[in-house]
This record gives C-alpha cells, structure tokens and sequence, in this order.
C-alpha cells in the first residue's frame, strides 16, 4: 500500500513527465519506486476522459511505469487528440496501481473490488475496477462490457475458452485544488 505522500510524488512525476514532452527535458525519476508494478494512468478534463492508458502486468519497476503511462496517456490513446501544452492545466491525472493478476472465474469477480482483464482469440481487453462503480454496473454487465472492450459480442465470457483475470487496484487523484486524494472503492 501506497501513502498520499507517496502517491503525491507519483501524480507530480506523471504530471512533469507530459510537461516535459512539451519542452525536450529529461525527466529525472526519483528512484523511490523500484518496485514492480502494473499502473494505469488515466487523464480527465472536466471529469471527462481524456486518455488511459497502462500496464496491466508488473513488468516495469512503478517510477518507468508511470512516466510511460503518463506519456502515453497524453499523446498516443488513440481514442483522443494529443494534448496540448494549453489544455495540461485542466487536466486531472488519476493514477490505479495494481496488483497482480490472477485467474478468475466470472463469478468470483467482486464489482467495486476487481478489475478484469480477458484474452480470447487473439482479443484481449482490461477494465479498471472503478469502471463498474462509474456506469453502475452488474458483474454481467461488467464482464460484457470487458468483452466489447476487447472487440468480442457481449457475453463472449461464457466460452469454455475465455480466459478472465481479476486484480486489485489502489487509486490515487488529484482533487480540484490539486490536492491529492485515495479513491475508495464500494
């Protein structure tokens, strides 16, 4: 588990890190965060999405992954235009750090608690655990949306073949006055 003064350094290292894209700098990790971690960042204007995007795996120690999610997140979702030098000042950054993924059966999924990833003939999706908070959504209807996320027909997860992993996430945000905060989940 993660402080809020810890989570505080890791929102400002992802915020300096889009920053940084717009001015060549190189951005100096703190070397705190050696662990490795799954992360996701996710970046919001106006409590509207703006970019997602992370490691679902714990593949890069937390530091790496957050500067590349960060990055990521801001210039190469493809679901959004890149964002400007302008426009980073109403940006919010919520970063979820994950655990690691294990193998789950659709039933044991826990809405509030887990976050889903699938792999399925060469498709793969992930939903953050909050998703299902956001939308209000039913386990079924969290592991259907799971399935159109990684391009399937809903109800792709009954298949004998569907593979379903679940994790865990802490989530941290910066509030209105950039203040940080841990979003508990129900």
């Amino acid at each position: 588990m993660y402080t809020l003064s810890q989570a505080k350094e890791l929102l400002a290292l992802a915020r300096k890190s889009i920053e940084a894209s717009f001015t060549n700098e190189k951005v100096t990790l703190p070397g705190k965060f050696k662990e490795k971690r799954g992360v996701f960042v996710t970046l919001t204007e106006n409590e509207e999405l703006r970019g997602c995007i992370g490691f679902p795996y714990p593949t890069l120690p937390l530091e790496e992954a957050i500067v590349e999610a960060a990055k990521s997140s801001a210039f190469c979702d493809h679901r959004f235009p890149c964002i400007n030098q302008k426009e980073l000042a109403k940006i919010r950054i919520e970063i979820s750090i994950l655990t690691k993924p294990k193998p789950a059966k659709p039933e044991e999924v826990k809405i509030g608690k887990d976050g889903i990833i699938c792999e399925y003939k060469g498709s793969s999706g992930l939903l953050l655990p909050q998703v299902a908070l956001e939308w209000k959504m039913s386990r079924e209807e969290f592991l259907d949306a799971l399935c159109e996320k990684a391009f399937l027909p809903k109800g792709t997860w009954k298949e004998k073949d569907f593979k379903l992993w679940k994790f865990q996430a802490q989530i941290f945000h910066e509030g209105k006055n950039m203040n940080v905060k841990e979003e508990k989940l129900k």
